[in-house]
């Protein structure tokens, strides 16, 4: 977690160091989430999905096919802080129906742990239109 990004490392080691929390980015919360990957021994496969899906990505461009198109409903908030700054236009690109897209004011790339009521209110705002179906 804190080799992820320049961010994150930032934001973890202010926790630590100066005792000042970034959002839910707390030391206890920090230890509590390592704790937890260690003791369950998760952390590998934790990261698996980065690997397949990097090595379904280079399959796909090596036989000169772009990936298929997602099938589901797609939302998208765009955090501040995290790794890609993604506009709408290449959002728009990757997942052409997206049904939800908004940009917010703080968070990375960890949100849901930084920022976890603005990510809750991010994700009832994005399915809201899609719970009468």
């Amino acid at each position: 977690m804190l080799d992820h990004d320049t961010d994150s490392y930032y934001k973890i080691s202010r926790a630590f160091v100066d005792g000042t929390p970034v959002g839910g980015l707390t030391r206890d919360s920090v230890v509590d989430n390592i704790t937890l990957y260690w003791l369950t021994g998760t952390g590998a496969s934790s990261a698996r999905w980065y690997w397949e899906f990097g090595r379904f990505l280079a399959a796909a461009k090596e036989a000169g096919q772009a990936p298929p198109p997602a099938k589901v409903p797609v939302a998208f908030t765009a955090f501040p802080d995290e790794i890609w700054a993604a506009p709408r236009s290449w959002v728009e690109a990757v997942y052409p129906g997206v049904a939800y897209f908004n940009e917010v004011d703080r968070g990375g790339h960890f949100a849901a742990w930084e920022e976890p009521e603005l990510f809750a209110a991010e994700m009832r705002a994005a399915f809201r239109p899609l719970r009468g179906r």
